[in-house]
């Protein structure tokens, strides 16, 4: 079962970076999906995105695939065969951000990032 969740996840993923690209303009921010966590019901679908740009952009970003869920959502079930179209909640994912920060840091640091400190 774990692995049908899995696949489920990847996905969705795909198929509804295809319909970012395809149908919805961020510009000028920059939208990526990171991760799809599907409820074992199938029944929620969270969505991580990263949106590149200023808090301002990225609230606008987030309020823009608010506003195209429910086409999303009827994207996905036409494409992805599945018992249940899951509910699709969008969420900014500040790993990438963080990263960078973390890096930023050892950089000032002084130490080296590649493993080998």
């Amino acid at each position: 079962m774990k692995h049908r969740l899995e696949r489920v996840c990847e996905v969705l993923k795909r198929e509804l970076g295809v319909l970012f690209v395809r149908e919805i303009d961020f510009s000028p921010v920059l939208v990526t999906i990171n991760s799809v966590d599907v409820t074992p019901d199938l029944k929620q679908a969270h969505v991580f995105v990263t949106a590149l740009g200023s808090p301002g952009q990225q609230r606008h970003a987030l309020e823009k695939l608010e506003r195209h869920r429910a086409h999303l959502q009827g994207e996905i079930a036409k494409r992805v065969t599945l018992k249940h179209t899951p509910h699709l909640f969008f969420k900014l994912d500040g790993s990438m951000e963080r990263g960078a920060r973390v890096l930023g840091i050892m950089e000032e640091l002084g130490l080296d990032h590649s493993g080998d400190v």
